[in-house]
């Protein structure tokens, strides 16, 4: 069975939106984009890696991966990221997107995206990574498919913007399992499903 893990960035009030660059998700006006920057350090990058280094594949709601196709695939520069990203398995859950994917190695997820990662999830042995995508993240929660948060918490409070977590009566416990705090304030901190 596939372990799930969520790894983000969100604000001390759960804004996830955009926080890697100011047209990376302007919805609803959303005037703070690129929130994150500023305080990336080694600390962060370190976390980032060892995340990375596990292989395991990513899952990815439709908005993420466009973006994240956008940013990364077929990049020249000497960045770690494209080539790691371009060679993981990628599971896509999407209404809308058709086959084929246009990322290498994207499997599209069809029907209903809750329904459909319950299926990977127990069919599959390989552990999956949800970056960004915080529809799916709402969904998954709602069938307590989702075994770890891992997230970076900033010292910020933006007071607009999409937050990870909705109002919609969803219950979840976890524990924390792991703090780091980086040079520039944010704590990383690591949550499993109790």
């Amino acid at each position: 069975m596939a372990y799930i893990s969520v790894f983000n960035s969100v604000t001390l009030d759960g804004v996830m939106q955009a926080p890697g660059g100011k047209e990376e998700d302007t919805r609803d006006g959303f005037p703070y984009g690129g929130w994150a920057g500023p305080y990336n350090d080694q600390v962060k990058g370190q976390i980032a890696g060892e995340g990375m280094a596990k292989r395991g594949g990513l899952l990815f709601g439709r908005r993420t991966y466009d973006h994240m196709y956008k940013a990364w695939h077929g990049r020249t520069d000497a960045n770690p990221f494209t080539k790691v990203l371009d060679d993981t398995q990628k599971f896509v859950a999407s209404k809308t997107l058709k086959e084929p994917l246009q990322w290498e190695n994207s499997t599209l997820l069809q029907g209903d995206a809750a329904d459909a990662v319950e299926k990977l999830k127990k069919q599959s042995s390989m552990d999956l990574t949800i970056l960004g995508s915080g529809v799916l993240i709402r969904s998954l929660l709602k069938k307590n498919l989702i075994d770890q948060f891992i997230l970076s918490i900033h010292p910020l409070v933006l007071g607009t913007g999409h937050r990870m977590f909705g109002d919609d009566g969803t219950f979840a416990k976890f524990k924390m399992t792991r703090s780091v705090p980086t040079t520039t304030g944010v704590i990383i901190a690591f949550y499993e499903r109790t």
